[in-house]
């Protein structure tokens, strides 16, 4: 029969604080067993005669340090969680406390009640589905979890290599593979012809060495890759050609008096092209605002597929002060996207986007 029990192991060289802790965490033993030892060794006697949910250990402690016994549970218990509990909160231990597998840290002195919600969110039980997934490309799994605003450690294998992405608040933070990392461990995956992957929901990257957004990151990646297939130097030249045509035409829309940004977005929701007026108060980054619009092209494209209406050919939403105007172009699966202060002349501004959309529809389809 499974042991369904929930056990949580606090492992800790001072006895005042481990027999703290267990009082004030007994109104819990409902939820899981509490049990408390005084070091490293005492823990993985535990560890090898129970299942153990979580371990919460004390950093500095004589024969076997905290470190190492996340090492070792790391090795030995990758489904046991740890929580690293320090007086000597640098950077550095943090940094080497999440290489090695930490799942959360708590700095001394805290809160009981702070630990009891760490200690609730770790045993909390998260179900979700399981499978696979054919014909997915690495791009979307980025994509996916970046518009999700996840926080997660993608790990990528194949059969001569591997490597990890972090994404943290759905912004890629740090990436390595081999002797790369940052931004070439990026492109260095993306290139990749098929593999395997894996998620560790909740994982921090170890250090941060990407600060690019994501979707820029994809759209670099993608041409590297474009650029490296033989045959495909004519398609990259191209590619740049019609983004120079078509930020051009963008370029002319944003200095319409009350525009404050024009994009170009493919079908997969990435910006093929974008201006920014500068002069606008009303600063946005296309970085911040990508998710966004992505986000509500798919959501009425949505609407759309159960309505059975087919696809949208336009979203305009009036804010108190701004406009949002989204047009499908014409004959294409390519949205132009327009955001605008709402003091701007709406005739203007719809007879304009008109006249490009029809601009845009020739350049896209050369």
């Amino acid at each position: 029969m499974a042991d369904d029990v929930k056990r949580v192991l606090v492992v800790d060289d001072e006895d005042d604080l481990t027999w703290s802790i267990s009082k004030h965490l007994a109104k819990d033993k409902d939820k899981y067993d509490l049990i408390c030892v005084n070091s490293g060794k005492k823990a993985l006697e535990v560890l090898s005669q129970l299942p153990v949910k979580l371990v919460i250990s004390d950093i500095r402690m004589p024969e076997i340090s905290g470190l190492e016994l996340l090492s070792r549970i790391r090795e030995s218990y990758p489904a046991t969680k740890v929580i690293i509990m320090t007086a000597y909160g640098s950077s550095e231990v943090h940094e080497e406390a999440n290489v090695r597998g930490c799942f959360k840290y708590i700095e001394k002195p805290f809160e009981i009640t702070d630990l009891r919600q760490l200690i609730l969110e770790a045993i909390e039980e998260k179900r979700g589905f399981m499978g696979t997934i054919s014909d997915f490309q690495l791009s979307d799994l980025i994509q996916m979890n970046c518009l999700g605003r996840m926080t997660t450690a993608l790990l990528i294998a194949g059969e001569d290599y591997k490597g990890t992405i972090y994404i943290e608040d759905g912004n890629i933070v740090h990436a390595d593979c081999g002797d790369r990392d940052g931004e070439e461990a990026v492109f260095e995956m993306l290139a990749w012809e098929g593999g395997n992957f894996s998620t560790e929901r909740g994982k921090r990257a170890p250090k941060e060495t990407i600060i690019k957004g994501w979707q820029s990151l994809l759209l670099e990646g993608m041409r590297r890759v474009d650029e490296s297939k033989p045959g495909r130097m004519e398609i990259g030249g191209k590619l740049a050609k019609t983004q120079r045509e078509i930020s051009r035409i963008l370029d002319k829309l944003v200095t319409l008096k009350g525009v404050v940004l024009t994009t170009v977005f493919d079908p997969e929701g990435f910006p093929v092209a974008s201006q920014i007026n500068s002069a606008s108060p009303r600063q946005y980054g296309i970085q911040e605002l990508t998710p966004i619009i992505s986000g509500l092209i798919k959501q009425v494209d949505s609407i759309g597929q159960d309505l059975k209406v087919r696809q949208p050919k336009s979203i305009s939403l009036e804010f108190d002060e701004a406009i949002l105007r989204i047009n499908k172009i014409q004959d294409r699966k390519e949205y132009l996207v327009i955001l605008a202060e709402n003091k701007i002349n709406i005739g203007v501004l719809t007879l304009e986007a008109k006249k490009n959309l029809r601009k845009l529809s020739r350049i896209l389809e050369k």
